[in-house]
């Protein structure tokens, strides 16, 4: 898909960076913001009872209720040190990686679904449902899958230069799965024109 309006590429890009910048925020806060070093063993043992709201329960749910079906999981690696340690590199590096790349707009589909990945993993590590279906990781998740969707990375991103070398014109696999998918100018693949109205018709490539 290749958007043509300037205003709906600006929109992509600055999507993109947003959740880029939310995402390293969130791993310097976790590397370098947290007194003492931060490890996921404590979210892992206290924090993934789960909670449930409406329409799931109704009242007030019993103290020290676990709803999660994964808790005794996320329990048991609670105490296992080198695990602990393993999930302490990946949450982090793994931040830092997809807030620089969506930044930068490179490698950009890949890291939108490693991304959405992550949020997957934290939604059943937490288990919220206080508010119905509505939480944080599922929000984050389908941004990541639209960000990744549309190739945000083309537009005022790395992924256009690169998208451009030999190597990614003589594997198109990498440009589609791990870049932003066909160039921006819509000469390869097929081109979808969105205006400031409704979406056109199909463009020739």
């Amino acid at each position: 898909m290749v958007i043509t309006s300037i205003w709906h590429r600006r929109g992509a890009a600055l999507l993109r960076v947003v959740v880029g910048i939310v995402m390293l925020w969130a791993g310097l806060e976790k590397l370098i913001g947290t007194p003492g070093g931060w490890s996921s063993a404590g979210f892992l043992k206290f924090g993934t009872a789960g909670t449930l709201g409406w329409p799931f329960v109704s009242g007030e749910p019993a103290k020290d209720a676990v709803f999660n079906p994964f808790h005794d999981l996320w329990v048991s690696l609670a105490g296992n040190a080198s695990a602990v340690a393993v999930l302490d590199v990946l949450v982090v590096v793994g931040e830092l990686a997809i807030g620089v790349a969506l930044i930068l707009g490179l490698l950009t589909r890949f890291s939108s679904i490693m991304g959405a990945l992550m949020m997957f993993l934290f939604f059943l590590a937490q288990w919220n449902f206080a508010y119905g279906i509505v939480n944080q990781q599922l929000t984050y998740l389908v941004v990541f899958l639209a960000i990744g969707g549309i190739g945000a990375g083309k537009y005022y991103g790395l992924d256009a230069r690169v998208g451009e070398t030999a190597f990614a014109s003589r594997n198109r696999w990498f440009r589609r799965w791990f870049l932003s998918g066909d160039p921006a100018d819509g000469t390869t693949g097929r081109s979808i024109e969105v205006t400031g109205g409704a979406a056109g018709a199909p463009a020739s490539a």
